[in-house]
């Protein structure tokens, strides 16, 4: 070959290599991950924000400490590492001071869950506020213990909107249990709304005192109670779903004052209204609505049915306070009769709240079940009462 004609293929031949590397250069990724993950964990007193597109996994409890805030943005998932359990206790937990913004929105919620995806996989949600209790003093929430409680009940933990928890309860113990979502103390400043806490085993949203507001949230499947209250608990709940289908699921909702002391002050005393209530049928945990060790009650606009014992009353306190008044159940309609379970020592026997007196009251009634039906679950509602109307489905945001 003429020098000529060497120097020419050999140039061609390094164009071509160039071209080849310069090609590999600017190639993207042909599958790259569109939903990287990150992990997290520990004890953390800065600001935190969690981004929207991402997943983050717990490798162990979060514990956020004042004046922190967590931030979580709308479409992030929260994944408990599948080591959870009783020898590394994966939870969130929100101390008092600190502060969690979780924002999600109906077309991107936010969703924390567990990379087991069976019920009891992993702590849930905890926040710890600065209101009131009437367990006293040197009060610590049952799991992280952190502790709770004051007398600012306009305190503010920040807000979750548009939330999905699920797989949550897991129990170190008989006392040390979590749900889905636990208020400690939690005050009304705090915003909680369009929660979905399903597939739990424990309670699905539990109050410890405190004077929070809830509203729009579904408790589905949750395998101890739907929802629970004590410690003098005082906010409002409305437009709330409680939902069974598994044998397991114990009351629809657990209501009480204080279980050491019914008498204990402040007494919890929530309104309820406009909610839907659907138990499991199950005739060993025949209860629907438990009120009491000493609580008291304003129910209206709601409807019961699943439960052989759609609404018990118990405990002195708790029964007085219906038959004076201080309680109440109005426009509520219920698959079965109101049951006393037991009025023993009630100061005035003979003027003890009845099943009959429940139907006396403004709005309430008793029908069949063939009476109350509802399409996907728990849409339908019987005149002014119910949670989910077929007209405003808010509930679609979970299917």
């Amino acid at each position: 070959m003429k020098t000529s004609e060497f120097l020419m293929s050999a140039f061609a031949a390094a164009m071509v290599i160039a071209g080849l590397s310069s090609c590999n250069k600017v190639t993207p990724d042909p599958d790259p991950d569109p939903d990287p993950e990150e992990h997290i964990g520990g004890r953390i007193s800065e600001d935190l924000t969690l981004e929207s597109g991402k997943t983050y996994v717990l490798t162990s409890s979060l514990q956020v400490e004042a004046p922190a805030t967590l931030t979580i943005q709308p479409g992030v998932t929260i994944m408990a590492d599948e080591s959870a359990g009783s020898d590394n206790i994966i939870y969130i937990l929100i101390e008092q001071g600190a502060k969690i913004n979780a924002e999600g929105t109906a077309e991107n919620p936010i969703v924390m869950t567990s990379e087991t995806k069976e019920p009891g996989a992993w702590g849930g949600l905890h926040i710890c506020g600065y209101a009131h209790t009437n367990a006293g003093d040197g009060t610590f929430s049952e799991i992280g213990n952190a502790p709770y409680g004051g007398e600012n009940d306009a305190d503010n933990s920040g807000v979750l909107k548009y939330l999905r928890i699920e797989y949550s309860g897991l129990a170190l113990d008989s006392t040390h249990e979590a749900n889905g979502i636990s208020l400690y103390g939690v005050g009304s400043g705090t915003e909680i709304s369009y929660i979905y806490v399903v597939d739990g085993s424990d309670d699905g949203i539990e109050f410890f005192g405190g004077s929070a507001n809830i509203d729009h949230c579904v408790v589905e499947n949750c395998t101890d109670d739907s929802y629970d209250w004590t410690e003098g608990w005082d906010g409002t709940a409305e437009y709330i779903v409680a939902y069974q289908s598994v044998d397991e699921c114990d009351c629809l909702m657990e209501c009480d004052n204080n279980g050491n002391d019914n008498e204990a002050s402040p007494v919890a005393h929530p309104t309820i209204r406009y909610a839907t209530f659907i138990g499991n049928n199950s005739t060993e945990n025949h209860r629907g609505l438990r009120f009491r060790e000493g609580t008291y009650v304003t129910l209206s606009n709601a409807l019961v049915c699943g439960k052989p014992d759609p609404i018990t009353l118990d405990t002195p306190q708790t029964i007085n306070s219906f038959g004076s008044g201080t309680s109440s159940i109005t426009n509520t309609v219920i698959v079965g009769e109101l049951v006393i379970d037991d009025n023993k020592d009630v100061v005035n026997p003979t003027d003890v709240y009845t099943h009959e007196d429940f139907l006396a009251a403004e709005g309430n009634s008793s029908v069949s079940a063939d009476e109350m039906t509802f399409s996907d679950k728990y849409v339908g509602m019987i005149g002014e009462s119910g949670a989910v109307s077929a007209d405003n489905d808010w509930t679609a945001w979970i299917r």
